[in-house]
Parts: C-alpha cells; structure tokens; sequence
C-alpha cells in the first residue's frame, strides 16, 4: 500500500552569493504558498502527486534553495541514497549520522515501512538530501557552473519534490517502486541489451584486424540467438588518440582502424550489431573556436553555447550516419565539472567559473545536452557513462551506473560491480537498462571469481557486456560463457539482492525464482 506524504516544508532559506536569507512566507487564501526573500521569490504548490518548487529573481545571483521537513525520519531508521552520477563502490544502507550527502532521492527502512524521499527526473536544480536529527533537508543547487545563477525574472521550476510510504519489509521491492514513480517516460531498450566491448583486455590498444576477430568470435559465442549482440568500439578509434589522450575530434578514425563506416559493415555482415565509444566535449585540436570552449577549461565544449551543442549533434549524427547502431558517450560529467562524482558532495564543482549562458542553471545546460544526444541519434540506442542518471532518465536508452570493473584486478570488479548492479538495480527498466559495467575476462582474475560475476549479470535482466580475448578461454569456460550469453539474451526477470542490507556486495540473490550464494 502506497502512501502520500509530501507536505509544504517547515523553512525554507535561500543561499546568495553573499550569504544565506531565510524565506517569508504569505499565503493567499486559496492557490500555492509564495516565499519572498528581497527581490528572490520561491514558489511552492501541490501539481498532482508531487510538490512544485518554482523560484525566481530580478538581478540577485542564486546559489542554492534549502527546504527543511521536521520530524519525519525515525530515529533507528536506515537510509540508502543515490549518488551524483556514477557509484563508486560506496552506495549501502546506513545509519541516518553517517548517511551524509544523498544525491536525488534516498530510501528509509523502517520495520515495517520504507520510505522514499526524492524529486522526479530531469528537474531544474542539482538536488540532494541531508538527514539533521529527524529532519529532512532538501538543497536544491541552481548554481550555473561554480557562480550563481541570474534568472533575470525568468522562472526556474527546480524540482517536483516526492514523499512516499510503502507499506512493505521488502526495502527493494519500495526502491523499485518510487524509482518509477520518479520516471514515468524512461526510453528503454525493447530487448536485451548484450554483447562484448574489448577494453578490459584491450584498454586502448586494438586495431581494425583485432576488433573483427573480436566480432567473429562474438558471434560464434551467440550463434542460434535471435537477437543479436553488440560489438562496442571503445577508445582508441579518434584520429587524435595517444596513451595520453582519448579526446576528438570524431570525424575520421586512426590508420589502425580505417574507414569506420566499412567497419560498421563489416560487424553487421559478421551478424552483429555495430556500437561505439566516444568522449564528445573533450577537444584539444584546433578545429573547435575558442568562444565554444568552456571559460574553466579550454579542452572542453561548452555546451550552453548553441554552436558548440550543435557540434556535438553533427558528431553523433556522423556516427549514426557510419552506420553504428549504440553511441555510447561518456566523461561529460567530469569534463564540464572537473570532478569525479565521488569527489562532489555538497560541492559539485569549484567556485568562480560559470557557463557562457549565464541564465541557465547547470541542471538545465545538462538537461539540454543529453536531449541533443539524442534527437541526433534517433533511433540509435544510447548509452551513457559518466552521466547524471536522474537528468538523463528519459532521455537515453541505458547508462552505466558505476564505475569501472576491471579486466586486471578482482577486487575492483567485486567492489565496483557488484555494488553497482545491487544498488543501482531499482533504477532497471524505471530510468534506463542500468549497466553495472563489463565481465574483463584475462589470465589476470582467476576464472571461478569472473564466472560467478559473470553469471550473476547475465541473470540479472540488465545489460550484460564481457570482455574476452579470442583464444584465452578453453572448451569448458567457452561453453560456460555460451550458456550465459543465452541467459542473458532471454533474461526478463529482474534479479533482488536479499542480504543488501547487510553488505555493500551482497551475496545472497534471487535470481530467476532460486536464491543463489555467491563467494565474492
């Protein structure tokens, strides 16, 4: 049973640049409650199910809105929160002193009860959550870029804030439950979404010879399956590329890969499916004017400015036109921020730069490039790597919700993977396919840990990429890899992770009816 409990917060405060104000409230008698704080005024009304938060202002630059809740959090509750883009390995339940910054939305479990707290996809500000005691605070960060932004009477809806009861002991089945609530129009992928990508046995360094002998093998590996897999490009195709650089231009491919359209061809005549990697704002050649160029960091676009966007949409609309079938994007995050994820916090980036359109905030410019991203693809399939998940739901088919496992190191992939696909897993099908990264398949990480990641994956209903070198695997690991690749071609049911609560790599699972113990 599912429980409204969204309500009109208690205080509400506005940061400027030169310090905080508290909001005044006025209430008409009938119509949304208006906070005024000089000539900054907030805006709060019920739309629907969910509160609306709407702020303007004539010439004050705006940093931040704070709206705090009291006495709403239990005080023995646990909480799990989300994170800014990627997880880091570092998402489980905690006690509400430890939980710290909560990025989007966060879970309480109570005993009998989880409660969801959050604001629905694609809002106006960079949203995230604190627990003080038993209230609840919500920043809603309209920053443009690490200066504030000048909305110059415009008005900025910031977010579609959420509150949510679930009457259940089942904390995943209510996770599940209030990520689609928090989406309703995700752009999913209508099959399974499979295949390989060479990098963690390549990282980098492959050619034209190698990736089709790559595809070959792929396809002997899903031979008799009906939907047929991707053979992903990773870096290493860019005309630019060195050990030291994997930025554009993306026009035109090294002398080791050739023509990318012939090579598209040829995956597809091998039976299948062509995709690709690329970094689209991340450009040191002199092909990109310096107006288009961001003011914090000169290799990177700046995608306020509608040139520069619409650079970036002849480059997809290129790759497209090769004739790839998934454009994978990534490092936007960290290009246009300067930060890692986990490196954020209550900080997304330093102060003292801003976008060229200083009108607009960072959760919008973002908002508008992952659109682009996709109107230029159409309907090439989308996936994201380090990218926001709460602005790009909707707006991309897939993206990769963790960080990089590894073809090199076990402890990464069971720390970075298997965290990743536990935790990110209520957002599969309500956001996006959540990809928990790739099985790297090398003489380096002993067979029985890979095969268990990597048969925990392919059961997992979510997208499922291994890394493999033609000719590393004998005839029994083959046949296991076979076996799972057809899992995952047909894979519907969504995996649970039943001791989540317990560890930040659970071991315990639920996979296609039967629970499964697993030794990470």
């Amino acid at each position: 049973m599912e429980r409204n409990l969204v309500r009109l917060p208690d205080r509400a405060q506005v940061r400027l640049e030169d310090g905080e104000r508290w909001f005044e409230a006025s209430k008409e008698a009938s119509g949304p409650v208006q906070y005024q704080a000089g000539d900054v005024r907030l805006e709060l009304k019920m739309e629907q199910d969910a509160l609306a938060a709407y702020l303007t202002a004539a010439q004050t630059p705006l940093l931040e809105v704070v709206l705090a809740w009291d006495c709403m959090v239990e005080e023995d509750a646990l909480l799990l929160g989300d994170h800014w883009e990627r997880g880091y390995g570092d998402l489980f339940w905690k006690k509400k002193d430890e939980a710290g910054v909560m990025p989007w939305y966060f879970l309480e479990s109570r005993k009998c009860a989880c409660i969801g707290y959050g604001v629905k996809v694609r809002p106006g500000a960079m949203c995230w959550w604190e627990v003080k005691g038993r209230s609840v605070l919500l920043h809603l960060d309209v920053r443009c870029g690490g200066d504030g932004v000048l909305l110059q009477g415009r008005t900025l809806k910031m977010a579609e804030v959420l509150m949510r009861q679930y009457g259940t002991e089942d904390a995943f089945e209510a996770a599940r439950l209030f990520c689609g609530s928090m989406c309703t129009d995700s752009i999913c992928p209508a099959k399974p979404l499979y295949g390989s990508n060479n990098w963690y046995y390549a990282y980098g360094s492959s050619s034209r010879e190698e990736l089709l002998r790559d595809a070959s093998y792929l396809a002997s590996l899903t031979k008799g399956i009906e939907d047929r897999p991707f053979m992903v490009i990773d870096d290493g195709w860019q005309s630019g590329h060195s050990s030291s650089y994997n930025g554009g231009p993306w026009d035109q491919a090294n002398a080791d890969y050739g023509d990318m359209a012939q090579l598209a061809s040829e995956f597809k005549a091998l039976d299948v499916r062509p995709g690709i990697w690329f970094r689209p704002l991340f450009d040191l050649s002199g092909k990109i004017p310096q107006e288009w160029r961001l003011a914090r960091d000169g290799g990177v676009l700046d995608i306020s400015v509608p040139e520069a966007l619409e650079h970036v949409k002849e480059d997809v609309r290129r790759i497209r036109g090769w004739g790839y079938e998934l454009i994978k994007h990534d490092f936007s995050t960290f290009d246009l921020f300067g930060r890692w994820g986990m490196q954020m916090g209550s900080e997304l980036t330093r102060g003292g730069w801003h976008f060229a359109d200083v009108s607009r905030t960072s959760a919008e410019i973002i908002g508008s490039f992952y659109r682009a991203v996709k109107e230029a693809a159409q309907d090439v399939l989308v996936l994201g790597c380090n990218c926001i998940g709460h602005l790009g739901a909707g707006l991309m088919e897939a993206n990769r919700t963790g960080d990089d496992t590894s073809g090199v190191e076990w402890e990464r992939t069971r720390k970075m993977g298997v965290n990743t696909l536990a935790f990110r897993l209520p957002q599969q099908g309500s956001f996006f396919a959540a990809d928990a990264d790739c099985v790297g398949i090398t003489d380096k990480i002993p067979w029985e840990k890979n095969r268990q990641w990597m048969e925990l994956l392919a059961e997992s209903a979510t997208p499922f990429f291994v890394s493999v070198k033609p000719g590393t695997l004998d005839q029994g690991q083959e046949e296991e890899l076979k076996r799972a690749y057809r899992k995952a071609a047909h894979a519907t049911q969504t995996a649970v992770p039943l001791d989540w609560k317990d560890s930040a790599q659970p071991a315990k699972w639920l996979l296609g009816g039967a629970v499964r113990q697993f030794r990470w």
